[in-house]
């Protein structure tokens, strides 16, 4: 009787406590997830909860850095981890009735299943945050051998025209920052230096459309961030490839890293060589009835030699299991040699030639970049507290000298005088920076920082002219000057964000205090190229620019986002210089000391879905932006020594711009043997401004659409096609063409899978070349140009101690943590 009245009371006991906990509130259960042997964390890895049934009742996704917490009802479980490519754990009969943490979970390559992952490692993939899109280049055959510019051209919604102008989403206003700060590896004031540094120096690219408070204000189109490779493997590994290619390039790079459990060396080093031609033409149309010759042609031919070298060594130490402090030093050298032919036909009112002459530019240029950089993490608890800080110091020198001869060899063969012009370009940067992090609960997260920027540009250009023939040169005292730029920028910021459910915002705002100044030493400055600019100035001006940012989820695979940030558009040195190019007699550009920043603020909606193998990314995207910069010609009433009219380019703030537009991207991996991906981009600008009493206004509506397509042949064969093709388009004054170009590619892996032949044609059918038309009140021209000419590459790249087929979600290099989601 005792024994059935003890075992009465147990089943009623059990009924009780079963019907508490069916009652009670969720209880949430957190953790992390890192890899074995290296103790990175595992991003994206899943974590499920099958009950005593064997169903799995929930489940979620690690974050960034490997945490997860997740909701689930009271009760004993069996907690399961995966991620792909990694052998599963799991953690039997959980009593899980409270909030609990479980311990951290380690998962260890699984050596069978890696076959399958390549398929994963050799696409780009994408990862939707709050404030940005992250692409994965993986592996790109149309890049082996190729320059960070040309990577970056295949990355969705980023253009990279034949000059080598960066814009996002057809607007060039965009920053360029490197492993989150503004880099002496990016190049200073232009983007030249990206065409010297390997494609094969980056781990991924992160267009930030909709920039957070933590970001740098400047760029009204947004940022793009290049993260470059830092391997976290323990030992030594590392890789080296070499290619050489028609017309005459060939290039090494080398990369090396040895990871221990209290330090980590790595080192990038790599040389370009390239002789590239290119080539230019312009057609001169002027209305003036006096004119003699109204018809002028110009045919360019570029002929240039290139020599790079780069390096960059760093080493972490780490000083504890929580902290670690980094220090990287960067070089860049530069050695190089353009040789521009001009020659110039003028025609008279009967289209008979009348004058032909030859002006040959021999341009040498030295450049030298370094850069140090000191970088503190001291990570308070696994949840994300941290605290970050990080000094730089930059150093870029550029030594041009350019000779130019001329001679007219129609109607009589004469030698005209000679200019003989060295510019020096010394720019310093120093960079201080401190950011904070504290997680509030679960889910909230409040984060501030504090960024310096303190930069001097000073450009010392001498031009000599010669008296007629006689070879003896004086100096021009007009043009011959030392422009000082200095730009110092204080930003504070803070934000915060949360999760409610399925809905997550993060609201910031950043200050900034800019002061821009600018100091001309001559002999003679007054009025240059008869323009009424102010050459001596000193402005301080401070904005607000606040940011939101949400993402509503409509499911684990679909989401849709909502950003707006206000930004600015600082003018740069080369833009505020006031005395013009002489690279061309008749065609000058000419910088603008009264320019004033522009100031946009931009609305993006986003929207993202997977199903299975096939990914969707879109958005609409809207921006106002007010003092935009236009460049502008104008016929300035000077003649050359030869008589033609001198046309200058001048920046100016033309009032206002709208811009509005529509871009989505896919990618779609059918069968294992084929891979696609491709996007598209419309966009219409409408600027409205007058200069001069003349109304510069216009609409340009535009478009562009890239796509790719990789197919694995018999023999383990790879064939990549990448086509891009930019829509017609025009602005105030200018209606440009349409534009394709193609490139092909092909690779082989040998060796044992450590080693790979390649082979690439870039502009497969040498269509790559602007063709634009300019037509004012006094005249019209048409120009054509070709940066550089179909290119073929060979490349052989040997990997040791490198898995190849590896690929995590989150290298922990160089970026910067983020309160996100990943769709």
């Amino acid at each position: 009787m005792k024994r059935i009245f003890a075992l009465l009371l147990l089943v009623a006991t059990a009924t009780v406590f079963s019907q508490r906990a069916e009652n009670k509130a969720p209880v949430t259960i957190s953790g992390k997830i890192i890899e074995e042997g290296t103790n990175i964390p595992l991003e994206y890895a899943t974590v499920a909860f099958i009950d005593q049934n064997n169903s799995i009742v929930t489940g979620g996704i690690t974050d960034i850095d490997g945490n997860y917490a997740i909701e689930v009802a009271p009760g004993v479980y069996t907690v399961q981890f995966e991620f792909i490519s990694y052998k599963t754990k799991q953690l039997p009969n959980q009593r899980l009735f409270q909030d609990t943490t479980l311990p951290t979970m380690t998962l260890a390559i699984d050596a069978a299943s890696l076959d399958e992952v390549v398929i994963q490692a050799e696409t780009t993939e994408v990862q939707v945050r709050l404030d940005k899109k992250i692409y994965n280049i993986g592996k790109d055959l149309t890049t082996s051998g190729a320059t960070v510019s040309d990577a970056l051209n295949n990355v969705p919604s980023v253009n990279v025209d034949v000059e080598g102008a960066i814009s996002l989403r057809g607007n060039e206003n965009v920053r360029i920052l490197i492993n989150g700060k503004p880099s002496a590896i990016a190049g200073f004031g232009s983007t030249d230096a990206l065409r010297q540094l390997p494609a094969e120096s980056i781990e991924r690219v992160e267009v930030i459309t909709s920039p957070s408070a933590r970001y740098d204000a400047e760029g009204t189109a947004g940022i793009i961030n290049i993260i470059l490779r830092k391997e976290k493997t323990l030992g030594l590994n590392g890789s080296v490839q070499t290619n050489i290619g028609i017309p005459i390039s060939s290039g090494v790079t080398g990369n090396i890293n040895l990871r221990t459990d209290k330090f980590n060396i790595f080192n990038t080093t790599g040389f370009r060589y390239s002789d590239a031609p290119g080539n230019a033409y312009f057609e001169n149309i002027y209305f003036s009835d006096t004119r003699e010759n109204p018809l002028v042609i110009e045919d360019r031919d570029y002929d240039r030699l290139r020599k790079g070298f780069n390096t960059n060594l760093g080493i972490e130490y780490f000083l504890s299991d929580n902290s670690s402090i980094t220090a990287t030093g960067f070089l860049r050298t530069g050695d190089n040699e353009d040789v521009t032919t001009n020659i110039t036909n003028e025609f008279n009112r009967s289209n008979a030639l009348a004058i032909s002459r030859t002006r040959i530019e021999t341009e040498t240029e030295e450049d030298e970049s370094y850069q140090f950089s000191l970088n503190y993490v001291n990570n308070f608890s696994e949840d994300g507290h941290k605290l970050t800080a990080d000094l730089q110091y930059e150093n870029d020198t550029e030594t041009e000298t350019s000779f130019i001869e001329e001679r007219n060899t129609f109607p009589s063969t004469q030698e005209l005088s000679a200019e003989d012009i060295t510019t020096i370009e010394d720019q310093q940067e120093y960079l201080a920076q401190i950011d904070y992090v504290l997680p509030i609960g679960e889910n909230a997260q409040f984060e501030a920082g504090y960024r310096g920027n303190f930069e001097e540009t000073v450009t010392d250009y001498l031009l000599l002219e010669e008296v007629g023939t006689s070879g003896n040169f004086i100096r021009n005292d007009s043009l011959s000057n030392i422009f000082t730029y200095n730009e110092n920028v204080h930003a504070l910021y803070s934000q915060y964000g949360n999760k409610f459910g399925k809905f997550s915002f993060l609201l910031g705002l950043r200050m900034e205090n800019t002061q821009l100044k600018g100091k001309v030493d001559a002999e003679n400055v007054d009025n240059p190229n008869n323009s009424d600019l102010n050459i001596n100035f000193d402005k301080n001006y401070t904005g607000l620019f606040p940011t939101v940012n949400l993402i509503y989820e409509l499911g684990e695979s679909e989401n849709i986002t909502l950003g707006y940030n206000r930004r600015i558009n600082r003018p740069r040195s080369w833009f505020i210089n006031p005395f013009p190019s002489r690279s061309s007699e008749a065609n000058v550009f000419q910088g603008n000391p009264n320019l004033d920043p522009a100031y946009a603020s931009a609305f993006d909606l986003g929207y993202l879905k997977r199903w299975g193998k096939f990914t969707l990314t879109s958005s609409i995207y809207y921006q106002y932006e007010t003092d935009s910069f236009e460049r502008i010609q104008e016929d300035t009433g000077e003649l050359t020594p030869n008589g033609i009219p001198i046309i200058r380019t001048i920046p100016i703030n033309l009032s206002t711009n709208t811009r509005y537009g529509f871009e989505a991207g896919a990618l779609y991996n059918p069968l294992k043997w084929l891979r696609l991906n491709g996007s598209f981009n419309f966009f219409k600008f409408i600027t409205e401004g007058a200069f001069n009493g003349i109304d510069y206004g216009a609409e340009n509506t535009s478009w562009f659409a890239r796509g790719s397509a990789k197919v694995t042949l018999p023999g383990k064969v790879d064939w990549q096609t990448n086509a891009f093709y930019r829509g017609p388009s025009n602005n105030a004054q200018t209606e440009t063409e349409g534009l394709l170009s193609v490139d092909l590619a092909l690779s082989k892996d040998i060796i044992n899978d450590n080693a790979t032949l390649g082979f690439n044609v870039s502009d497969l059918f040498n269509t790559r070349r602007r063709q634009s038309l300019t037509e004012t009140e006094t005249f019209r021209s048409y120009s054509e140009f070709q940066w550089r000419q179909r290119q073929f590459t060979f490349s052989f790249t040997y990997r040791f101690n490198e898995q190849k087929k590896r690929q995590r979600g989150r290298d922990g290099n160089g970026g910067d943590d983020d309160f996100d989601f990943e769709g």
